[in-house]
């Protein structure tokens, strides 16, 4: 939670620097965001290779594990599309920032480098209240939906920020289940974003 407040507050740092006009020329002269994806998918890469429990339970998943983050994805990216086409037209676009599954730093800059500045900063905002808010509703999503329904909220952090929460309130035997679930939806949102755009 203090790191989804704290990712927040840099935002609305950032945003109000630039409403002021006060953001450093360095910035605005290179295309520092291209150099922060290339980080970005460096650092995904090495933390899920280095961390043998990740790699066994890719190595044991089954099927029935494997259709936890495919229809978690499958009713992201739908839904997203759907919601975005209601209010803007755009399925397409709707359905680009569902793929995002929640991991808004990765998300909101392939889509901006790639596609739109502006949708990118949609990206930004949707993923991250995503993630505030399968924080602060998990015990009611557990009460209300069942002990999945807070994986299927936190998407891709389910493997990270938001797994000590779905394990104090779905169950420790559930940490595998989100932890699988949100890596494979970490390694999809790469892969995906760039195939809807």
């Amino acid at each position: 939670m203090k790191g989804a407040l704290i990712t927040l507050l840099f935002f609305v740092f950032g945003c109000v620097l630039s409403l002021n006009e006060l953001t450093p020329e360095v910035l605005l002269e290179h295309d520092l965001s291209t150099y922060a994806l290339y980080g970005l998918m460096t650092l995904v890469g090495v933390s899920l290779g280095m961390d043998e429990a990740s790699i066994n339970i890719l190595k044991k998943a089954n099927l029935a594990l494997l259709l936890v983050p495919v229809s978690i994805g499958f009713g992201s990216i739908v839904g997203s599309g759907i919601a975005y086409w209601l209010i803007s037209e755009s399925f397409t676009e709707g359905m680009a920032v569902g793929a995002g599954f929640g991991y808004y730093s990765l998300s909101s800059i392939i889509i901006s480098n790639t596609y739109d500045s502006i949708l990118g900063v949609i990206a930004l905002l949707s993923n991250i209240s995503r993630e505030l808010l399968s924080l602060l509703l998990a015990p009611v999503l557990v009460k209300v939906f069942g002990k999945m329904s807070p994986i299927a909220s936190a998407g891709a952090t389910s493997m990270d920020t938001t797994l000590p929460v779905i394990t104090r309130f779905s169950g420790k035997e559930y940490a595998i289940v989100a932890l699988f679930s949100g890596i494979v939806l970490t390694i999809l949102v790469p892969l995906l974003i760039p195939l809807i755009l």
